[in-house]
């Protein structure tokens, strides 16, 4: 009850600052992304910074969380449900960084690529992840992942 009273609340404000029918603000603040996967994507943002220059990786992080992130980074640059050949991930790859090999493999073993008989795809699940793995993803992975459609709520 109280939750939707606050999406009303919302939604109305956003009414008086734009000038929106009560329909049109409600489906924009239902368009927006969950605060956690603005936070997500913001946290990644952060810390690709200071490794990115543009669209290219300028060094690979030393710390394996930075690195992870530095491979979210990277997923956002492949199609969702689009089937890839090796050389088409080396090309995307090869633009942001010189050891196109290395990106391509790490994106794989953290389970963010699929490969089969050659053809890469954009994972469509979280992978699952031990302990150990999980002290490496430096965000909320699942929130992540939804902020570029790979993955359902």
């Amino acid at each position: 009850m109280t939750q939707d009273a606050d999406l009303k609340t919302v939604i109305r404000a956003r009414m008086e600052r734009t000038g929106e029918t009560y329909t049109a603000a409600q489906a924009a603040v239902l368009a927006l992304p969950p605060p956690e996967v603005t936070r997500a994507v913001d946290e990644i943002a952060r810390l690709v910074r200071p490794f990115v220059d543009g669209e290219r990786i300028v060094s690979i992080p030393v710390k394996r969380r930075r690195r992870v992130a530095v491979l979210l980074h990277l997923l956002s640059r492949f199609e969702i449900g689009r089937s890839y050949a090796e050389s088409e991930v080396t090309a995307i790859l090869g633009a942001a960084h010189e050891d196109h090999a290395w990106l391509r493999r790490e994106l794989v073993n953290y389970r963010y690529l699929q490969r089969d008989s050659g053809i890469y795809r954009v994972t469509t699940t979280v992978p699952e992840r031990d302990a150990t793995e999980a002290q490496e993803i430096p965000v909320d992975e699942a929130a992540f992942l939804r902020s570029l459609g790979t993955h359902g709520g």
